[in-house]
């Protein structure tokens, strides 16, 4: 690889340049001397044959090569400047890489804002997303395939902190032959009708897991595929009432009239597989997602009040 003929000190005097207004400004700006300013972007100038400023009047002015040199050098300093912070967070312990193991049925919306505000911490952090379904997420960490889980159960040898509570309903298209039936439905009425199933992740899968046996069954693999279908009018299903809000609202999925059995709950679980020596960014991914689900609940607590 050659080795590059220009510094990043004479790209930030050419950055500083262009954002002060001046040499003079520049040099201010950098606590250096104007003289020393100038030289470095001659000097790059010089280097690789280009203007990067004509004069007009007493003001320097940017010329075409001039702007896209510019864009790069701001480019090149986000990256360098990026390198630095990964290299001190790394020296500190923290992970390049987390495995994060989340249930289906918890809100992706949250999920993904916590990830984001992670990402806006530790940049240089990768994260995998393994989306899982029941026995999946257990089986992940089992497995040594996730750092931390959001699971509805936890595996013998590990510890999991209750993290939240979610309420699920039967739901349909509002023109589904189970709407029309006008008296409570019972058991039976449901499995005469196609149930709309999402496919367990983990490699042990039991139709003991399955909250009914219907005569007709689509099992997919993601919920938004269920969730399609439910509103094509295509079959049935319980789905989290926050991964079917908008749905709701916009009057496409409809709650079933259940005689029994109206509501299901569903638990999960905060599980660090590495509880006695985790990492540092996995106690802050960990701590993030708890403050995000609190903060969650307690508007919803405020909003019921």
């Amino acid at each position: 690889m050659t080795a590059p003929r220009i510094s990043l000190e004479q790209w930030r005097a050419l950055i500083a340049v262009v954002e002060a207004g001046g040499y003079a400004q520049a040099a201010k700006k950098l606590s250096k001397s104007q003289s020393s300013i100038t030289y470095a972007v001659q000097k790059l100038q010089s280097l690789l044959g280009v203007r990067a400023f004509s004069i007009e009047g007493r003001k320097a002015v940017l010329t075409p090569t001039g702007r896209l040199l510019y864009r790069r050098a701001c480019a090149l300093m986000a990256e360098a400047g990026s390198l630095e912070r990964s290299a001190r967070a790394l020296s500190a312990g923290w992970e390049a890489e987390i495995r994060l193991a989340a249930e289906i049925i918890f809100p992706t919306w949250l999920l993904l804002r916590c990830l984001d505000r992670f990402g806006a911490e530790s940049p240089q952090t990768r994260i995998e997303l393994i989306e899982s379904v029941m026995g999946g997420t257990p089986e992940a960490l089992l497995q040594g395939q996730a750092d931390i889980a959001i699971s509805p159960t936890v595996p013998v040898g590990f510890l999991g902190d209750p993290l939240m509570r979610l309420r699920a309903i039967a739901a349909a298209h509002p023109e589904h032959p189970l709407h029309r039936i006008r008296r409570p439905l019972t058991d039976r009425d449901l499995r005469a009708h196609r149930h709309l199933v999402v496919r367990e992740t983990g490699s042990q899968r039991t139709s003991r897991a399955l909250p009914m046996e219907a005569k007709q069954r689509w099992t997919v693999s993601h919920l938004a595929t269920s969730i399609q279908a439910a509103r094509m009018g295509y079959g049935f299903a319980w789905y989290p009432e926050d991964a079917i809000r908008d749905e709701l609202a916009q009057g496409t999925l409809k709650p079933l009239r259940l005689r029994e059995g109206k509501v299901r709950f569903a638990e999960l679980y905060l599980i660090i597989a590495e509880r006695d020596d985790p990492g540092p960014g996995t106690l802050r991914l960990a701590q993030i997602i708890r403050e995000a689900v609190m903060s969650e609940c307690a508007k919803e607590m405020t909003t019921a009040a």
